[in-house]
């Protein structure tokens, strides 16, 4: 007998401390509204920073968090106690792995090269067709603005095939984010079709 499981989003953001304050009301109200609509939280187990934040926020309004975290960061107590799971492993492959197989749509928070690293990732993965899932840049205050410049530039100068415009979704706002989800769920599903002559895989 199958049992289904509730949807799960994975949530890419930053651990930093150091950061203002005012970004974390932004994964605050993603958290919050992941877990409204009675979706799973999957992130990077950490209790700093905005991954903190978005899971807290979850398990405060009735969510269920799951995390991917290295034994490291568990050795160095930075990890959340209080997740409904937590995955312990050795190596970033695997933490990373776990993030990507564990969710069912991916969003990205602001955060540092370890954020930066899993979005284009799982946006590469898309890309050569390894899953279909819905990819959303929470381009929150203009964040990811520099990043959504140089994706332009690949597609102008061809290194990007333009027709994989559609991998990923950007949104403003945690709402925003939530919506653009929901409509992909919507839709009919597809492989994306990588074009040997170049732009497939870097």
């Amino acid at each position: 007998m199958t049992t289904s499981r509730p949807f799960r989003v994975t949530v890419y953001a930053s651990s930093s401390e150091r950061i203002d304050a005012a970004w974390h009301a932004v994964a605050e109200e993603l958290g919050t509204r992941i877990a409204q609509r009675g979706w799973d939280l999957v992130w990077g187990g950490g209790r700093y920073g905005l991954m903190g934040a978005v899971s807290r926020a979850a398990r405060a309004a009735g969510g269920r968090t799951l995390g991917v975290i290295l034994q490291q960061f568990v050795d160095k107590n930075v990890h959340c106690e209080a997740a409904h799971e937590m995955a312990t492993v050795t190596d970033m492959r695997a933490r990373k792995r776990g993030l990507d197989d564990g969710g069912d749509a991916f969003v990205a928070l602001p955060g540092g090269l370890g954020t930066l690293e899993e979005l284009l990732e799982v946006m590469s993965f898309k890309q050569i067709g390894l899953h279909d899932k819905p990819i959303v840049v929470l381009n929150v205050h203009g964040y990811w603005q520099p990043l959504l410049d140089m994706l332009e530039r690949g597609f102008a100068l061809g290194f990007v095939q333009s027709h994989f415009r559609g991998l990923w979704s950007v949104a403003t706002t945690p709402a925003e984010a939530i919506a653009q989800i929901e409509a992909a769920q919507a839709r009919p599903r597809g492989r994306a079709a990588v074009d040997p002559r170049g732009g497939g895989t870097g």
